[in-house]
């Protein structure tokens, strides 16, 4: 039995085991990245601003 890499409970299902995440899990996780990727800024903008590195 494989655990969920986020709340590290037992997951039940085949494909939860194969997503590493259970179903609220998932959605919380799908979440947190859609948000870290919202907020990234890339090398480019940083050299358009103006700031140093």
């Amino acid at each position: 039995m494989s655990n969920c890499k986020r709340c590290n409970k037992p997951l039940k299902t085949v494909k939860s085991i194969d997503i590493g995440y259970g179903p609220v899990c998932k959605k919380k996780q799908a979440a947190e990245d859609a948000e870290f990727e919202r907020i990234q800024i890339t090398l480019e903008e940083v050299v358009e601003s103006g700031v140093a590195v």
